[in-house]
């Protein structure tokens, strides 16, 4: 028995095939630090104490015979509010990015992600949830180097 050289358009297909699978490994690394990324920064805001970085009040306010720092609290709570629901939706839509990106892989069950990225269930819950396009380019722009 004798091996032959496969012809010249099966080598191009086997070719393709390999940038092809290549390209697939290389976007899912991507989605997949994408996902790390937005879990943490979920996950740091949650660490955070209550307010911290997201409001600052005017300098001398203190001393102001008008000021009632009672006036700022609701404010500071939609601002929380709104802060966490934006990093919620940003995993949401980077776990249904890694997702989406592995059953076209051939990876078809989500748990082994779920469990391993310990994604909380409000995440679970936005996954495939539309983001305002302003915020979904930067999740998957890549790296540049």
């Amino acid at each position: 028995m004798t091996l032959r050289s496969a012809p010249g358009n099966a080598r191009q297909v086997v070719a393709l095939d390999y940038e092809v699978a290549q390209e697939q490994a290389s976007a899912l690394g991507r989605l997949g630090r994408a996902l790390e990324a937005a879990l943490e920064a979920l996950a740091a805001f949650d660490r955070e104490p209550e307010g911290k970085g997201l409001y600052e009040p005017a300098r001398n306010q203190g001393h102001h015979p008008d000021h009632n720092p009672d006036l700022a609290a609701p404010q500071l709570a939609a601002q929380n509010r709104a802060a966490r629901a934006k990093l919620v939706a940003e995993a949401g839509h980077a776990l249904w990015c890694f997702i989406v990106q592995r059953e076209s892989c051939g990876l078809r069950d989500p748990r082994p992600v779920i469990c391993d990225y310990r994604v909380p269930a409000e995440v679970q819950n936005r996954m495939g949830i539309l983001i305002p396009p302003a915020t979904a380019p930067r999740l998957l722009r890549r790296p540049t180097t």
